[in-house]
């Protein structure tokens, strides 16, 4: 058995193996982090040994809690092992849920505690080859260009989020400065 992650089965929260949950399309919880300086923000391209969405681009990190893990602590482990950053403290912006297609006959069934962590200063990035294969920051009306100009190379839950959560998740000065 894998990682256990919580998910829902027959209307309890139960420790599941994360693999069956996407491939029994189970809802579950998940953890996603933007991280914003300015009016950029960090994305990744997930690496080509993900079991699913590979080589797209994603929010800066997004993940599973364990099962016995919170979500802010899962968060700030996240950050460390998928990219290498420490000292940034995410803060909760919203809970939402979505389900969508990841190919490979799985499901993301996710209720999601989204985060937002505010960089000031340097930050140093170490990506984990085995989680990603490439970073950089974009301005997030760029990134909305992109994504609607070339939404296959971006992951189902980016496009949900910036679609349709953009404003609980950024607050007002990303989406009114980009609506300027």
């Amino acid at each position: 058995m894998g990682i256990l992650i919580p998910a829902w089965v027959d209307g309890a929260l139960v420790p599941v193996d994360k693999l069956e949950a996407h491939e029994k399309g189970l809802k579950h919880k998940a953890v996603s982090v933007f991280a914003v300086r300015g009016m950029d923000i960090l994305i990744q391209r997930r690496a080509l040994g993900k079991y699913h969405t590979p080589g797209l681009w994603a929010n800066t990190c997004c993940t599973h809690p364990d099962w016995d893990e919170s979500a802010s602590a899962c968060a700030v482990r996240r950050l460390r092992e998928e990219l290498g950053i420490t000292g940034l403290y995410p803060e909760y912006r919203h809970r939402l849920e979505y389900h969508a297609d990841v190919g490979h006959n799985m499901v993301e069934n996710e209720v999601v505690d989204v985060f937002l962590a505010h960089v000031r200063g340097p930050l140093e990035l170490n990506p984990n080859p085995d989680e990603v294969m490439e970073i950089r920051w974009i301005g997030y009306h760029d990134l909305l260009a992109e994504v609607k100009r070339y939404p296959e190379k971006f992951t189902p839950w980016l496009k949900i989020y910036l679609h349709h959560h953009a404003d609980t998740i950024f607050g007002p000065d990303l989406i009114i400065s980009a609506k300027a």
